[in-house]
């Protein structure tokens, strides 16, 4: 667990998310998923239940290459990034992550202390030695964090978003660790 002071006086705590915390997740993930278009999901189209969601939680616990973390204020959760490795030989050392923030708390460094805490981890692993992820190519603001953490960009994928009946390009950017 880490404290973090944000800039406006607020303590953000980081910590691993446990089983116990499904409901306050699924509760998280409903209110940011109507916040931003930036997501790989909507609002109405995250669909776990409380049982499913502990299951998905305990899973990210007992693995040796996966990370589950929630940033709370205050005892609410306003900020999770997960991380998920390969489960094969090959590629357990390499995985994907993804991070919200609820946007009433965009602006406060709470996005950079969340990968900082998952680039830490990856260090301490033993097993993960290459962080990647995907980032909407007009989200400039992501980019910019990423870039700053010292993530470099390795492609592009065209068109692998629709939203709206418009497509939307992905930046994949990586990060040796």
């Amino acid at each position: 667990m880490q404290n973090h002071t944000l800039p406006n006086g607020q303590t953000l705590l980081i910590r691993e998310a446990l089983p116990e915390d499904a409901a306050a997740v699924l509760q998280y993930v409903h209110a940011v998923s109507g916040e931003t278009d930036f997501l790989g999901f909507g609002a109405g189209e995250f669909q776990l239940t409380e049982a499913e969601e502990a299951n998905v939680l305990q899973g990210y616990h007992n693995a040796d290459n996966q990370l589950y973390l929630v940033g709370l204020i205050e005892g609410a959760i306003v900020a999770v990034i997960t991380f998920a490795a390969g489960r094969r030989a090959r590629t357990r050392h390499c995985g994907e992550f993804g991070m919200s923030v609820r946007s009433q708390y965009w602006g406060l460094g709470i996005g950079g202390a969340m990968l900082d805490e998952l680039i830490a981890w990856a260090r301490d692993s033993q097993v993960v030695s290459k962080i990647n992820l995907r980032v909407r190519s007009d989200n400039q603001r992501a980019i910019r964090l990423y870039t700053r953490k010292g993530f470099v960009q390795e492609g592009t994928i065209r068109n692998d978003v629709k939203l709206n009946g418009i497509y939307y390009h992905s930046d994949i950017m990586g990060l040796i660790v």
